[in-house]
């Protein structure tokens, strides 16, 4: 059996962001932040202030190096929650106002236009990268639930932070389930950078089938997420639907699939299991690791991979019993 445990840790360096991009990640998140809260205090002094909240894949620490960079972020993404938090649901505001407010304190920031989405406004940077400034209003108590001004569904409960505690608790205690998203993640990517016309799940879906049909393997990251697929492509078969664990509870985020979105995402998901059997069960480890490049693309490196049968050399070198006497 092939081990490319190896290739995976190093395909793991590869697409983890370094700390000067996260740096940078946070400055402009704090930029942004600086000016929404100026923009208030300048209106609105009389208002609640925002307060914010980082969430999404840079709070769960699985956020990607894209894989077309420039000499700048490139095309990352970045969530930060902006939070208003007042003592009584009568004193919130539309939806529409607190967008058309975000957006107005945003503009300006960059060159390109803020975009009003349903559920956030998004700030794009020149160099491709962009920041989504989701929208929520919370009353001042302890057991409040966060709500999403969403411009087409009206309020919504939902409760990042919590997800991301959720997920963190859990990749904490096991730090390859961590590895397993980002390369899930890494695959969707690639196959999106290949084919422009799919759109593969999103990284908050990846996550929690990830964690759904996880179970750790030690010292192989190649074998735990072949069994991650086996068993993710088995049970979306039999039911294609992935359920929220965390405020909104029990929502099915594959509710909104179109047959071809489906059929897109399981066509390949069905391939990239497929060549992670066979490559599992190779006995070479240079012809099973490009069986998971297929699926990685080139930044999944096999220079080091062994081209070599490993079931040839176990038995090419015979152990030699001692014929001694006294067992005569």
């Amino acid at each position: 059996m092939a081990n490319n445990h190896n290739q995976f840790i190093a395909f793991n360096n590869v697409i983890t962001i370094n700390s000067s991009k996260k740096e940078a990640l946070k400055k402009n998140r704090k930029a942004l932040r600086d000016k929404i809260r100026k923009y208030y205090k300048d209106n609105y002094p009389n208002e609640v202030a925002p307060k914010f909240k980082p969430q999404g894949s840079f709070a769960m620490h699985t956020i990607l190096e894209p894989i077309k960079s420039e000499n700048n972020l490139g095309v990352f993404d970045l969530d930060d929650g902006v939070y208003f938090i007042d003592d009584s649901i009568t004193d919130r505001l539309s939806i529409d106002q607190y967008h058309r407010r975000i957006k107005d304190a945003v503009t300006g920031h960059t060159s390109i236009v803020p975009i009003d989405k349903d559920t956030c406004i998004r700030v794009e940077y020149s160099d491709g990268h962009h920041v989504d400034l989701p929208i929520y209003f919370k009353t001042d108590s302890t057991w409040s639930i966060p709500q999403l001004a969403h411009k087409s569904k009206g309020w919504i409960n939902s409760d990042p932070k919590e997800f991301y505690e959720w997920f963190n608790r859990k990749a904490d205690e096991t730090p390859q389930l961590r590895r397993i998203v980002k390369y899930l993640k890494a695959w969707c990517d690639y196959k999106e950078s290949v084919n422009t016309n799919i759109n593969m799940p999103s990284g908050c879906i990846l996550t929690i089938l990830a964690v759904d049909h996880f179970s750790a393997v030690v010292n192989r990251d190649d074998e735990a997420l072949k069994n991650v697929l086996v068993r993710m492509y088995n049970s979306l078969t039999i039911t294609f639907a992935c359920y929220r664990p965390t405020t909104p509870v029990g929502e099915n985020l594959f509710a909104g699939y179109s047959d071809t979105r489906r059929n897109n995402f399981m066509d390949r998901l069905k391939a990239f299991k497929e060549d992670a059997e066979r490559a599992i069960a190779s006995s070479n480890p240079k012809e099973a690791c490009e069986k998971w490049q297929n699926h990685f693309g080139m930044r999944f490196s096999c220079s080091a991979a062994k081209n070599e049968d490993e079931n040839a050399r176990q038995f090419s070198n015979p152990v030699i019993l001692n014929n001694n006497n006294r067992f005569a």
